[in-house]
């Protein structure tokens, strides 16, 4: 009858066992940390704590990438003391076509809503920077891609005619995929009528920046998004009307290198300047000391 090992023995076995045949893939699928505490670029897939990221406005410590953020967080990011005022909240979206894909229009707007934490692609706020009132109306992407539907584009109409009543500028931060193709032909009115309003709020001299983030697409960059006094936009964002590969499909040709980029368009005379996030409070309080001198 053979002898059992002792206990240490056939712990030492184990380990050496475990290291010999699947240490590698134990430790690739751990998990070392609860969620939240930790960020991954996903440019250059290194590691930072999300406090770190946050602290740094979002932005990768390690490659300066900007991470996409929300509208409220760009109102904290510009707004002294991080008070702002909200407006034109009651207006939301609805299923007046009863548009049905895989999903009903309807659902799509709850979803979006429990995801996204606001009730439509752009939110309107007004407050100061550096003391200068500004009216601000910021996208979020992560409600149904930042799609501008009648509401959105309402919301902007009300928005330049605010600021034309109370004689305040205007900043837009664009972040979207385009038209929202589940209201159709209303989605498109938008880019008309946006545009015809900021003719008025021209007219009325009062200022228009316009900041372009990833990614600015479809309808918004055929509208609103370019027709700034003033056009400026993120590092590295894209920018453009239709995509990439659909070009490219379509001329049957290579395209340049890092075409439809922030750095691609300012090169090509389309913008005025690129501005990190954590310098873009001090841009548009300059921009706003200047425009609005007597």
């Amino acid at each position: 009858m053979a002898k059992s090992e002792p206990s240490s023995a056939q712990e030492e076995k184990g380990w050496f066992r475990r290291l010999r045949d699947g240490i590698q893939t134990a430790t690739k699928n751990k998990k070392e940390v609860p969620d939240g505490l930790w960020s991954r670029c996903p440019h250059c897939k290194e590691t930072s704590t999300a406090k770190d990221v946050k602290d740094n406005f979002y932005v990768c410590p390690k490659c300066e990438y900007h991470h996409r953020i929300g509208s409220h967080d760009y109102f904290d990011l510009l707004y002294d003391d991080q008070k702002f005022t909200l407006h034109f909240e009651e207006l939301e979206s609805e299923d007046f076509l009863e548009w049905n894909d895989l999903k009903s229009y309807t659902d799509r707007l709850e979803t979006a809503k429990e995801k996204a934490h606001v009730d439509e692609a752009i939110v309107v706020a007004t407050g100061k920077i550096n003391g200068r009132n500004l009216v601000t109306a910021a996208m979020d992407f992560s409600f149904i891609g930042g799609s501008m539907g009648s509401v959105v584009g309402e919301r902007i109409a009300l928005a330049i005619e605010y600021c034309i009543k109370k004689k305040m500028p205007l900043l837009i931060i664009s972040k979207s995929g385009g038209a929202r193709m589940m209201e159709s032909a209303f989605s498109l009115m938008q880019l008309a009528k946006t545009s015809a309003l900021l003719t008025r709020l021209s007219k009325a001299k009062m200022p228009y920046l316009s900041l372009l983030t990833d990614p600015t697409t479809g309808g918004v960059t055929a509208s609103f998004a370019m027709l700034g006094d003033i056009n400026f936009a993120e590092p590295k964002a894209l920018i453009g009307f239709a995509g990439p590969r659909v070009i490219k499909e379509t001329i049957k040709q290579e395209l340049p290198e890092n075409f439809q980029t922030s750095e691609f368009l300012m090169d090509h005379g389309f913008l005025d300047f690129i501005v990190p996030r954590n310098q873009l409070k001090t841009r548009i309080g300059d921009l706003l000391a200047v425009l609005l001198r007597k």
